[in-house]
């Protein structure tokens, strides 16, 4: 277990880290934050409705497929901002490294499901989990329920696939832009 100063410390760790995180996926790059994922984890980006704001917000966070369900926690509890916004509206979008879905998202309470699935999000971390001092793959059962008590786990149901704007990879004209720059500067500086 994480002292709360350490706590803080990562929690304002990643919160400089999730804009990179979430640019990637906007560039299209999301994808390649998952062909590691004992490393990286699995990244998801979450798109929620702010409880206060009512303006849309993403959040990537790491995640696990469970039987074709997604389930993803909340690993600084129910601080957690996105978590607390899911909870005020249930309607979320999910992007994923192989598609863009509109889903519903509920807290597993269930004490038979949300000890397994919640050490394959764990799992699905990657590094994130040992950060913590949390290695989902030598705890028992009660030393993994012990310390993820305060985390909370969410299932999203995939609803419906999304197309159009405001998806991954909105600004992967970018990669086409800059390619252009980069080819025209190198095209005139042969020439001189």
């Amino acid at each position: 277990m994480i002292d709360p100063i350490t706590e803080e410390k990562l929690r304002r760790g990643f919160k400089y880290f999730n804009p990179f995180m979430l640019l990637m996926f906007r560039l299209g790059l999301g994808v390649w934050f998952n062909l590691w994922p004992q490393v990286s984890g699995r990244v998801m980006v979450i798109t929620h409705i702010g409880r206060k704001s009512g303006l849309r917000r993403r959040t990537p966070v790491n995640y696990a497929e469970v039987d074709g369900e997604l389930y993803c926690t909340a690993g600084f509890g129910s601080i957690s901002d996105w978590y607390r916004n899911i909870l005020a509206n249930r309607n979320v979008e999910v992007w994923l490294p192989e598609g863009w879905w509109s889903g519903l998202a509920e807290e597993v309470i269930d004490p038979k499901l949300r000890g397994p699935i919640m050490r394959l999000v764990l799992i699905g971390s990657g590094f994130a989990a040992r950060v913590v001092g949390i290695d989902p793959h030598t705890l028992s059962d009660d030393e993994l329920e012990t310390l993820t008590a305060k985390y909370q786990l969410i299932h999203i149901k995939r609803l419906a696939a999304c197309t159009g704007a405001n998806g991954p990879g909105d600004l992967a004209w970018l990669w086409q832009v800059a390619t252009f720059v980069l080819l025209a500067i190198v095209l005139l500086r042969r020439r001189r």
